[in-house]
């Protein structure tokens, strides 16, 4: 166990430097920052001047060795177009997206697993090959068309839910949350929904496999011979090692909801780490895009660690492995 955690943290390091490696030629080769803070107007000297305090005079890989240095800390220097340090644009909109993210996810989670459980043990039926059909247009749509039809049909034609924004947050401490007032969750159930929809079809399919798989072993046809319910069965021994590789692919899904929650966000104006990129990517904000990767693949590295024990300690088989090849 301890040389399987040893080896997934030696694993990420890698994959954070490599980021950290790729954050850092934005620095080199999308723009020049001095050019960004001065403007065109800038003398030489003052060019040079805030060339040699930001630290930008010196080699290569010493400047490699700082950023490295610095993002470990959490520091990104100053935004190009807010004048304000990247880690506090982060701490700002980080709560939003992750709220996002994870409401989304039980909504997948909470639809997909019992559409997946119906749609194998209903093999056929009508509602059955209804859900297989919604998934598969869940799948197809593009999620900013989503997102479109949504705020037209309840935004605009009912007016139910707002369109935009994230409504009335609570404040505690540097974090803030929509969760604890009404119009926070009016505010969210759209975009969560927008944001849901292809991540429910992926759990739904998967589940759906996955247990068609499951009742075809044989040890559910001898739990079936020892006069077991289709109750006990279907729930008590399919559905639990269905869950097995639903709970991993879920895990890994959060990361990508929140990696890939700019489309989401976009369209809604979720004032999330999501659109903060965009507007950053608009205006050429280079350390806000190298402080967004960074984070993202770190978000992605905890939690594919995190999944891996999890994998790990469930299933024993990879226990079992390990040890008969030690």
């Amino acid at each position: 166990m301890l040389a399987f955690i040893l080896r997934r943290l030696i694993q990420a390091v890698i994959v954070m430097i490599t980021v950290a490696f790729i954050s850092f030629m934005l620095f080199q080769y999308v723009g020049d920052p001095v050019v960004f803070l001065l403007g065109q107007d800038a003398t030489p000297e003052q060019i040079r001047e805030l060339r040699a305090s930001l630290g930008l005079d010196k080699p290569f890989f010493v400047q490699f060795g700082h950023f490295l240095v610095n993002a470990a800390q959490g520091e990104f220097g100053l935004s190009l177009r807010q004048g304000a340090k990247v880690s506090r644009l982060i701490a700002e909109r980080f709560p939003a997206t992750l709220e996002l993210a994870l409401v989304a996810a039980l909504i997948a989670l909470v639809m997909g697993v019992p559409m997946g459980v119906y749609a194998a043990l209903k093999r056929g039926t009508f509602t059955s090959q209804l859900f297989m059909t919604l998934s598969l247009l869940g799948v197809s749509l593009p999620t900013f068309l989503i997102g479109i039809l949504l705020i037209l049909v309840f935004a605009v034609t009912l007016g139910w839910f707002p369109s935009f924004g994230r409504g009335e947050v609570v404040q505690m401490g540097w974090w803030s949350t929509g969760l604890l007032k009404a119009k926070g969750w009016h505010h969210i159930t759209l975009p969560a929904i927008t944001l849901a929809i292809f991540q429910l079809t992926l759990i739904m399919r998967l589940v759906r496999a996955e247990m068609l798989e499951v009742l075809r072993t044989d040890y559910i046809k001898f739990a079936r011979a020892r006069g077991l319910s289709n109750r006990a069965i279907h729930f008590g021994h399919a559905l639990k090692n269905t869950l097995v590789p639903v709970m991993t692919i879920t895990g890994l899904q959060l990361g990508g909801l929140i990696a890939f929650a700019i489309i989401t966000e976009t369209v809604f104006q979720w004032p999330g780490m999501g659109l903060l990129f965009i507007q950053a990517v608009t205006f050429a904000d280079i350390p806000v895009m190298a402080a967004y990767l960074c984070l993202i693949a770190l978000i992605f590295v905890v939690i594919n660690l995190v999944v891996d024990l999890l994998y790990f300690a469930v299933d024993p088989r990879l226990r079992v492995g390990k040890a008969g090849g030690h």
